[in-house]
């Protein structure tokens, strides 16, 4: 997911994809403890689509829209 197409969202929309990440990443480091992950670089673009959301919540936060 691109910082783009974040910046579309609404601030509701944001908020709720920011859970949903979390939750999916939640789920696969218990698979990656199990050692059931099949795709571990989903770990890596998880983690920075996280970023990227969290740092787009700032940005608008600073900016008081």
């Amino acid at each position: 997911m691109k910082a783009k197409d974040i910046r579309e969202l609404s601030g509701d929309e944001r908020s709720q994809k920011l859970q949903e990440l979390r939750k999916e990443r939640f789920d696969l480091m218990k698979l990656k403890v199990t050692g059931k992950v099949e795709n571990p670089l989903r770990l890596r673009h998880l983690r920075r689509d996280i970023a990227r959301v969290q740092t787009v919540l700032q940005q608008t936060k600073q900016q008081g829209v």
